[in-house]
């Protein structure tokens, strides 16, 4: 999709003159993957808008990954635009997954865009309740929800969030974010393998569908 494109698909029914306003002020950039975007305590220079690519929030506790949510392509940062009206040091870390093209939008610019454009306000409320509604979810999964139920959804999601049908990622990795231990992972993702739900080896994880 090229950057023009872009534009007209996330913003779209705007003005002509909006689009180009962000031509202008804009920046287009691609990032490596595990490149940090933004860390905790940074002042906000930028509201970031993902064209390709998966980028993940998440803050730290005792070292400790706590992930709030993954951004996909076509979406933004809520946790970032929401610091823009107060301080606008960002409360986040924020960490390309893989190789990211990125739309980055001055804050500055973005406060006069918010009132010359009300459209964006109605943009990002609506993103925004979204984004409740998964942390909600999120919290009655980590309440209500085994864990074994929680390893496979997670598996499920990374899947399709990749498009590929093995997910390369370590058991460590997958405790840290579910806010477990490696030990308890790699014992369900066991139990799972011999159950016929997934399989393992080097390249990766693989989702057995059921038919």
């Amino acid at each position: 999709m090229g950057n023009t494109d872009f534009i007209k698909r996330k913003f779209e029914n705007f003005d002509e003159s909006f689009y180009q306003e962000i031509k202008e002020h804009g920046i287009f950039t691609t990032v490596d993957a595990k490149q940090e975007l933004i860390s905790e305590g940074e002042k906000v220079k930028f509201i970031p808008f993902l064209i390709k690519g998966s980028v993940k929030v998440y803050n730290l506790n005792d070292g400790k990954e706590l992930v709030y949510y993954y951004i996909s392509p076509g979406e933004s940062c809520i946790m970032t635009f929401s610091t823009i009206f107060t301080d606008k040091v960002s409360r986040i870390y924020a960490i390309s997954e893989e190789k990211s093209d990125v739309l980055l939008l001055p804050v500055s610019q973005f406060l006069i865009w918010l009132q010359k454009y009300p459209r964006l306000n109605q943009m990002f409320f609506i993103e925004y309740d979204s984004r409740y509604k998964f942390m909600m979810e999120t919290i009655n999964k980590i309440v209500f929800q085994k864990l074994d139920h929680r390893v496979l959804e997670y598996l499920h999601e990374r899947t399709k969030r990749s498009e590929t049908k093995l997910v390369k990622v370590s058991h460590k990795k997958i405790a840290d974010e579910l806010g477990t231990a490696r030990e308890v992972v790699s014992r369900i993702l066991k139990k799972f393998e011999r159950e016929g739900l997934i399989t393992q080896s080097p390249l990766g994880i693989g989702i057995i569908e059921k038919r």
